[in-house]
């Protein structure tokens, strides 16, 4: 039987995952086995990290709202309670901008919603 050395495939795949390893301190970005495992982890990392940064981003608008809704006398939940009541399209990263960007839109916005 005649030895099959799989030379093309073999070193193609140890060196896509030795460039996705690359930037990995010492024998994770030089060794294939440890590479293998360290990229493999990174992926899983990856795939999570773009799961919370939504979560993160949301909890950054939300506290963003309430403090700017505070400074108007309202609380956060009493704001978004009567922005939906009064059927406006702003979602919570468009109010965390406005109140950021410009404060004078912003009491302009909570103004009509107090009464």
């Amino acid at each position: 039987m005649v030895r099959i050395k799989r030379g093309n495939i073999a070193r193609k795949h140890r060196k896509k995952v030795l460039g996705l390893a690359k930037g990995f301190v010492g024998s994770h970005s030089r060794l294939f086995r440890v590479a293998n495992q360290q990229v493999f982890k990174a992926l899983r990392y990856s795939y999570t990290g773009r799961k919370n940064k939504k979560r993160w981003f949301r909890r950054l608008w939300i506290t963003r709202i309430n403090i700017a809704s505070r400074s108007v006398g309202l609380t956060y939940s009493r704001l978004i309670h009567k922005i939906k009541s009064e059927g406006l399209g702003l979602n919570r990263k468009m109010l965390a901008h406005l109140a950021v960007v410009d404060p004078k839109v912003w009491s302009l916005l909570a103004q009509p919603i107090e009464s």
